[in-house]
């Protein structure tokens, strides 16, 4: 799977800097062999005070508008913060549904993808967010990874 240039500049910036985070969404159901068509790309970040402002560093690297967002909101859980328009959006989440970021973190699947070691979110918490979130192509995408859902 390759990603567009702007998703992998991000990535790759996120990686260099050392920053836990997890892909989460259409391209983490793709990276465990499901793959459909999305608009954004899904990054889940640590949030916390140390991981806080190393995320906001990368994103003023990147060129993201930082007008509205500050330190403090990428160090609490809830925040999603958007770069973009679909179908090249990137959406910087802190927290995800069903799922917390620590348990994620230690379950979670390493993956090389378009030449870039990721840390996906593990199988049985993406089948978990995606049920929580309950719209119909995110149950659409739980039933594909869990065969047994139906």
């Amino acid at each position: 799977m390759l990603f567009n240039p702007d998703f992998k500049d991000m990535l790759l910036a996120l990686s260099g800097a050392r920053i836990d985070f997890l892909l989460v969404g259409a391209y983490a159901v793709a990276a465990h062999g499901h793959p459909r068509a999305t608009g954004d790309l899904d990054l889940w970040v640590r949030p916390d005070t140390e991981t806080a402002p190393k995320v906001y560093r990368v994103l003023a690297e990147f060129g993201a508008p930082l007008q509205d967002l500050t330190i403090d909101d990428l160090a609490r859980p809830g925040m999603v913060f958007q770069i973009g328009v679909e179908p090249s959006r990137i959406d910087i989440l802190t927290a995800i549904s069903g799922v917390e970021f620590d348990d994620a973190w230690a379950n979670r699947l390493s993956v090389e993808m378009d030449s870039i070691q990721l840390s996906v979110i593990g199988r049985a918490d993406l089948i978990v967010n995606k049920r929580a979130c309950g719209r119909p192509k995110d149950i659409a995408d739980a039933e594909s990874l869990d065969p047994t859902d139906s």
